[in-house]
């Protein structure tokens, strides 16, 4: 499939996906036209893409992890290392602090909200 498709199927834009195969994430075959033509597995690795980058990992690191991941059959890849799995346990560390500082915030918030609306009744 073209960029555009894979951009649309899977509300990527064409830059980005760029940038995932100029970060080796993502891979393209070249059509004799010079275009770029993706396999149909490519939709599923730009969503697995999508939710690293939003968990918070780096192209850097997403590049190691891409090919342990499961695969399409559910079956686990055998290629972790266990530096990887270490590497990925303090990223999820990292992540559990980020929730555990977003909810101390947001009910300091709560009593700020509870205390002005109080306050103007």
């Amino acid at each position: 499939m073209r960029i555009g498709e894979l951009a649309r199927r899977t509300a990527v834009s064409e830059r980005s996906l760029r940038y995932y195969e100029q970060q080796g994430l993502l891979y393209a075959d070249r059509t004799p036209g010079g275009h770029r033509d993706y396999p149909e597995s490519a939709v599923d690795r730009v969503v697995h893409i999508q939710e690293l980058f939003a968990a918070g990992l780096s192209s850097a690191k997403i590049v190691q992890l891409l090919p342990c991941m499961r695969d399409k059959d559910g079956g686990p890849s055998e290629t972790a290392t266990p530096w990887l799995v270490d590497e990925l346990t303090e990223a999820r560390a990292r992540i559990d602090r980020q929730v555990e500082d977003l909810l101390r915030a947001r009910e300091v918030l709560d009593e700020v909200i509870t205390a002005a609306s109080g306050a103007t009744h």
